[in-house]
């Protein structure tokens, strides 16, 4: 199984609404969680964007003057820094334990390694390999990445064809891997939300082969299959 880290075993919604509520607080001013979200929506993905994190500090720096935020280098590295503090959802951690059982657990994240590797404690370090931004020099939905990807798998005497790609992200996951011929489960962690809060919106969705509302929901799936 190959995964999409943030998003989907990542709560990078919910970390960057509470960093965003912390300098508001301290700011005294209030700010509306999705608005914001929609606002990092437009600014992350400009064409003048940098790898993931460290274009916190240029998003920040576009969107806090739009919420009456101080925009100030500090506050801007904060946003990028509370990445360190980021959570996995509740069900992350123990799915992944269950399925890491059954399966080799492969990462493929668009953060930077040194992100990454956060994470992945985070989850309780369950995978048997991790791709990320600086290892592939480009990320989700290039076709590329998913390419090294596939290269790997056969060089552990696999292929594509024994893959299943796991995520939340119609834009970045879910739609390439179907063009790629790549089985998919689509983990919709805004199920109970509209839009598509923080991440891009797809030109067209993709039904996926599976598809979940959580990580828990894949894993009880996974072991009523396996028996």
């Amino acid at each position: 199984m190959t995964f999409d880290v943030v998003g989907t075993l990542i709560d990078f919604e919910g970390g960057l609404k509470d960093c965003l509520a912390g300098i508001a607080a301290e700011a005294g001013v209030t700010i509306d969680g999705e608005e914001a979200l929609s606002l990092y929506r437009a600014a992350r993905y400009s064409e003048d964007a940098d790898l993931f994190p460290d274009d916190l500090v240029r998003v920040y720096l576009e969107i806090a003057p739009k919420l009456g935020l101080p925009a100030e280098p500090k506050y801007a590295d904060r946003f990028r820094d509370s990445t360190k503090n980021w959570k996995g959802f509740a069900d992350s951690a123990e799915a992944l334990a269950r399925l890491a059982k059954t399966c080799r657990l492969v990462a493929m994240t668009n953060a930077r390694r040194w992100s990454f590797d956060l994470f992945a404690q985070q989850l309780g370090n369950p995978f048997y390999a991790a791709f990320t931004a600086d290892d592939t020099g480009t990320e989700k939905p290039d076709p590329v990445f998913f390419e090294k990807v596939f290269d790997f798998v056969g060089s552990e005497g696999n292929s594509k064809d024994d893959i299943l790609h796991v995520a939340q992200s119609q834009y970045h996951d879910i739609g390439i891997s179907r063009k790629l011929g790549v089985a998919n489960c689509w983990i919709e962690r805004r199920h109970a939300q509209k839009g598509y809060g923080g991440t891009i919106e797809p030109a067209e969705f993709t039904a996926p082969d599976y598809h979940f509302t959580s990580m828990a929901g894949l894993a009880d799936a996974v072991a009523v299959a396996r028996g």
